[in-house]
């Protein structure tokens, strides 16, 4: 059975515009990559071509995920939010006992998850943990250091 995921809107819109611009121009782009290579000759060590297929594998690779993101997915009634709890959507300030500072995660769906942006995954140890929890739980999770104690102390749209 397929994940469904919630998304807001507006990711669900620049999820179709990424779609639209990669079937299009990035398909485009890359056709003419392939085509150009191809005219250096004896394909067996063109490095060019190499990287253009490279190229043109990653982008449907990419198109794939998008269209199965977005075959799977339902909007996410933002309006229907609350903060007592903490759920897909929504962001978090703990604090990590093990580095002794406060951190704030913005927890999403997986095909939205970013670490460098502290957006991660509802699926995540971290995400999986704080899931329904309320400010002032404390929730302890194994990472690969050892297990580390998050104290919720705020929660926010």
């Amino acid at each position: 059975m397929a994940d469904v995921y919630e998304l807001p809107a507006a990711v669900v819109e620049q999820l179709k515009q990424e779609l639209k611009e990669l079937r299009t121009t990035g398909r485009n782009d890359i056709a003419e990559k392939i085509k150009e290579a191809k005219s250096f000759g004896d394909l067996s060590e063109n490095a060019e071509y190499d990287e253009a297929k490279s190229d043109q594998a990653k982008l449907e690779a990419r198109i794939q995920e998008i269209e199965y993101t977005l075959s799977n997915c339902v909007i996410l009634d933002e309006s229907a939010l609350t903060t007592e709890r903490v759920h897909t959507g929504l962001s978090v300030k703990v604090h990590d006992k093990m580095f002794n500072e406060d951190v704030i995660y913005h927890i999403v769906n997986a095909p939205q998850a970013s670490p460098l942006e502290n957006k991660i995954s509802d699926e995540s140890p971290v995400g999986k943990a704080l899931m329904n929890k309320c400010v002032g739980d404390t929730v302890a999770v194994e990472i690969p250091a050892g297990v580390n104690e998050f104290v919720i102390l705020e929660i926010f749209k």
